[in-house]
Formats: structure tokens, C-alpha cells, sequence
């Protein structure tokens, strides 16, 4: 099983993604987890970048896959708009989720004021994240689709006035409602 949290920056996908991941004793990947190493030696967007996340999601990738079968992933990743790469990052994305069925997309968000007050808390600074609220302000403001809109299993949450443990819990219930489905 294949679990991926898609949204803007600051509307809690991480924080979401750890607690859910414990509810189903599942694994986190996270999409810092994978960038960072991009961040910090190349610069953003150009070829290097592009490469280097291409590669270590290749490497990830291959380890989910050596996974048992059973064990349920949670990723977390930021894919909106229209790009040639964004799309073939989503397209890497929807690969390991139909070779590890079933493959579970959520769309996460949060009011405006709330995803400000989000992206300027000072911890996510240890993930290298944005923390400019003007960042949360053009995003919802441009409200560019997210990817997985076409996703047979499709969730869209906004956690605008729930806690972690509220969100994590409602994709859990929304999880089991998927495995008992014809």
C-alpha cells in the first residue's frame, strides 16, 4: 500500500504523514527526506537538482519495493500545476503505487490564515522548508491543481481546524473504508 499526502508547503503533511504512518505501523518518506541532499549541493531546479531527486528516489524506491508487501508506505510530496518534470515526478509516484497496491492519494489543505500561521513555525527550519508566508500566500492565491486529481482513491482533507492526531485518524478511517470496497 501506497500512501501519498499531496499539498502545499505548511498545510502539514509531514506532521500528518508521522502520525499516520505510526497508526498503520507503516513506513514515512518524506519529501525532504529526499530533496534535501539537492538542496544542499546543487542549485534548485537546475539539471544537477533535477537529477540528484531523480536518483534518490530511485534508490528509495527500489527499497520500498524490498519492503514485505504488506507493509504500508506514507509519502509526502508538494506536485501542482503543469511540467514536464513535476509530471514525470507524479507519474514515478503512481508506478510504485499500482506495484504496491492499493495506491491511496490525499490532497491536503488548510485555510489561508491557518496555512500562514503553519509555514512560519520555527521548526521547519530543521527541514531546510519554506517559511515565508508571502510562499503560502502566492500558492493558494495561484491554486494550481494538484496532482493525483485523476486518482481512483482520492481524499481531499482539509485540516484547517484538526489536530494531527484528527487528520491522521481520518485517513485512517478513509484507509479501511478503501480495503472494504468491492
Amino acid at each position: 500500500m501506497i500512501i501519498a499526502l499531496n499539498g502545499y508547503p505548511g498545510v502539514g503533511k509531514l506532521a500528518i504523514g508521522r502520525e499516520l504512518a505510526a497508526l498503520i505501523n507503516g513506513r514515512l518518506l518524506d519529501i525532504h527526506t529526499v530533496y534535501n541532499l539537492a538542496f544542499a549541493l546543487t542549485e534548485f531546479k537546475s539539471p544537477e537538482f533535477r537529477e540528484t531527486v531523480e536518483k534518490i528516489e530511485a534508490i528509495a524506491h527500489d527499497l520500498i519495493q524490498r519492503l514485505p508487501p504488506q507493509q504500508p508506505v506514507v509519502l509526502t510530496t508538494v506536485l501542482a500545476g503543469e511540467s514536464d518534470w513535476g509530471a514525470a515526478e507524479w507519474q514515478r509516484i503512481v508506478d510504485l503505487g499500482q506495484k504496491r497496491p492499493p495506491f491511496l492519494v490525499v490532497h491536503v489543505s488548510c485555510d489561508l490564515e491557518e496555512n500562514i500561521r503553519r509555514i512560519q513555525s520555527e521548526e521547519r527550519d530543521l527541514k531546510r522548508k519554506p517559511r515565508d508566508p508571502e510562499y503560502a500566500i502566492r500558492n493558494q492565491n495561484q491554486a494550481k491543481p494538484l496532482a493525483g486529481l485523476d486518482a481512483e482513491n482520492l481524499l481531499r482533507l482539509d485540516t484547517t481546524s484538526m489536530s494531527i492526531v484528527e487528520a491522521a485518524q481520518t485517513i485512517c478511517g478513509w484507509i479501511n473504508d478503501q480495503k472494504t470496497r468491492p
